[in-house]
Formats: structure tokens, C-alpha cells, sequence
């Protein structure tokens, strides 16, 4: 997920048939032999002694495929960039995309006519069965979960009570302790925010948000404002992901302020998916590459340099994820289907009441 970058620079201290493709724009620019993978900067930079998840799935796939070779592309406004090259007709630079959250899908699918990804052939990516149900957020098969993050509350034990349930915030024990994000902003603000509505209802949510500022909740612009915030000693409690003890094992953080709280016994899942572009000509070479993804070996390399949580039930985790990342007893997730229409609408609204 899009966050690891930050805390590496504080750690001391974002198979079924589709209706269309597009026509294509141009080619993807692939020679045959080469597959180029756009994703986010921090999927590719090494977080201290740790390698990137890129460098490894470069080196493993490269040497397991002698005559291919994975280049990255890193497009400094994720997928939005090759919408707009679609509807520019320019040429794609890329034949896949990787780190693709359902709302970066909805709103690629409402803002072109035609599918910005091919049709997926799953039979083809034999590993793809074991993802997990839960996580598919594609309805129309054209994706694959890769990895998930959980949204959590982390708190500082020292400090306050584990919270247990949402209407806990509210209540004057936790006046003046929250962290959240800009819904507008951020990846796990939005995830914080749709986790109220499930919780709440598209017609309570903003009667508990307006609860949550009369208790004096804080809401800084990025998840890196706010996690900077929260390492400096600014609030007790921050609205964060469920893997953090893995970061403050490694760092050497405090791990009485890296306690993991999930309201209601849940945590908001926020899956990656990964797609291959509807102009790419390298099909064949992706399923490869996906296969290779979602293998046992990738998927437990990619969970411990991510920090995120794989996307299949057969990953090969080690001791220290095993310790440290926590599930939540249940998952919370809006599907596609359950945002389309309503994303916008809700993000706006709260936009407007609560961050405005």
C-alpha cells in the first residue's frame, strides 16, 4: 500500500466476461521478452536493509523466466495517468498495473466508455484460486487481489483503554485522543470513512462524524501527517493500519503506543488489485506474471516487504508477520458494486460537513 514509503523516513522517529474493451490508443511500447509494470514509488524503494517488493519480484521472475525482463514504471498520478493518456489517444508505456483499489476502478470505468483493463483469462493464472472470496472487488473479473491492508485503531496503551466499539470515540474518556484522515486525501481515511458508513448507514454516518469532532477527533490531510503526528506524541490514538507492529518491531519503536484496537471485533480491508491493460499485447506474459504474484513464496515475500497482509489462504509467512500483523476477527468491504454511484456522493458530503 501507498504509505510505506513514510514510514521508512520516520520510522526512528494508496474470470468473468467484461461488456468492452477498448479499442486501442496505441501500443503498450512492450517488446516481446519485456513486460512493463506500472505501480506506486514505494512498491519499488527499499525500506532501510529491507529490499522493495519490486526488487525481489524483478530478480525472482527474471531468473525463473531467462528470457523476459520486468520493467517498472511509476507514474506520478497512479492509474488517473493512463486514463488520461486513453482519452487523449495516446500510447500506453505500460501492459499492467499494479496496486489498483476499487475506487481507482469505479472511477476509470465511469470516466471512459470502455474498459481500461482486458478481460482476464483466470484459468490461465492457476494460483488465482486460492484468493481469498472476500477480498475480489472486480465484479467483472478483470483484476486480482495481490495483498490488503486492515484499518485499525493504534493506540498508546500508557495513555487510554483499548477501544473496543465505535460509540466508544465519542464518549468523554477519548475527547481530545483521535488521529483520523482526509477521506479526500488519503487511502486509509477513505477506508476510516466507509468503515463508519457500514457501521452507521449512508443516513447516521455524518451524525457520528459530527460526535466524533464534537469529542475533538483531529483530521490531518495524509496518512503521513497524521502517523507523524501520532510518533511526536500528539494524540493517544490514531485511526492506522494493523500491521504497525510489524514497522515498530523492526524499527525499535515503542511498542506499548503500537497496540491494535478493532471496533466492533473488525477492520476495514482495503485490497490491491493488479490488471492488464486493454492494449497490451503481452496477455500471455502478465497471466505469467500474476501466477508468479500470488504463489506461496511471492506472496509471503510481498506481505513481508509491503507490510501488508497477502491476498491468498496459502502464503509463506514468516515468524516475525506471524507475531506482528494481526487480522481482524472480521472484515469489513464495499465492494464495487456498493460504491459505484456512491462514492463520490459520500466522500463530498462528509467533504463538505466535516473537513470543510
Amino acid at each position: 500500500m501507498k504509505r510505506r514509503q513514510y514510514l521508512a523516513a520516520v520510522g526512528g522517529a494508496a474470470g468473468l466476461g467484461l461488456s468492452g474493451c477498448i479499442a486501442s490508443p496505441g501500443s503498450s511500447g512492450s517488446d516481446d521478452g519485456t513486460l512493463t509494470v506500472a505501480t506506486y514509488d514505494s512498491f519499488l524503494e527499499p525500506q532501510g536493509e529491507l529490499d522493495a517488493p519490486g526488487a525481489w519480484i524483478k530478480d525472482r521472475f527474471e531468473s525463473d523466466h531467462n528470457d523476459v525482463e520486468i520493467e517498472w514504471k511509476t507514474p506520478d498520478s497512479g492509474l488517473n495517468h493512463y486514463v488520461q493518456r486513453y482519452q487523449q489517444g495516446v500510447e500506453f508505456d505500460a501492459d499492467v498495473y499494479l496496486g489498483v483499489n476499487v475506487d481507482d476502478l469505479i472511477r476509470a470505468d465511469e470516466t471512459l466508455d470502455d474498459s481500461l483493463f482486458q478481460d482476464l483469462d483466470r484459468g490461465s493464472v492457476g494460483n488465482a484460486d486460492s484468493v481469498k472470496s472476500e477480498l475480489e472487488f472486480d465484479p467483472q473479473g478483470r483484476l486480482l487481489p495481490y495483498d490488503t491492508g486492515y484499518i485499525s485503531m493504534v493506540y498508546d496503551e500508557g495513555a487510554i483503554d483499548e477501544p473496543t466499539t465505535f460509540d466508544q470515540l465519542t464518549e468523554p474518556a477519548y475527547e481530545g485522543t483521535l488521529l483520523a484522515q482526509n477521506a479526500q486525501q488519503s487511502d486509509p481515511g477513505q477506508a476510516f470513512l466507509l468503515w463508519t458508513i457500514d457501521q452507521y448507514g449512508e443516513d447516521g454516518y455524518l451524525d457520528y462524524w459530527r460526535a466524533l469532532q464534537d469529542n475533538d477527533v483531529q483530521i490531518l490531510g495524509t496518512w503521513s501527517d497524521s502517523y507523524s503526528a501520532y510518533l511526536e506524541g500528539e494524540r493517544p490514538l490514531i485511526a492506522s493500519y494493523s500491521t504497525d507492529q510489524v514497522f515498530a518491531n523492526r524499527d525499535g519503536l515503542d511498542m506499548s503506543r503500537h497496540q491494535l484496537g478493532f471496533l466492533e471485533d473488525q477492520g476495514y480491508a482495503n485490497p490491491e488489485g493488479m490488471g492488464v491493460f486493454a492494449d497490451s499485447e503481452q496477455s500471455e506474459l502478465a497471466q505469467d506474471f500474476f501466477d508468479f504474484v500470488l504463489s506461496p513464496e511471492a506472496q509471503g515475500q510481498i506481505a513481508t516487504l509491503n507490510v501488508q497482509f497477502p491476498a491468498t489462504t496459502d502464503a509463506d509467512l514468516n515468524e516475525e508477520f506471524d507475531q506482528y500483523a494481526h487480522e481482524p476477527p472480521e472484515t469489513v468491504f464495499y465492494g464495487y458494486e456498493d460504491l459505484q454511484g456512491n462514492l463520490d456522493g459520500w466522500v463530498e458530503d462528509w467533504a463538505r460537513e466535516i473537513a470543510g
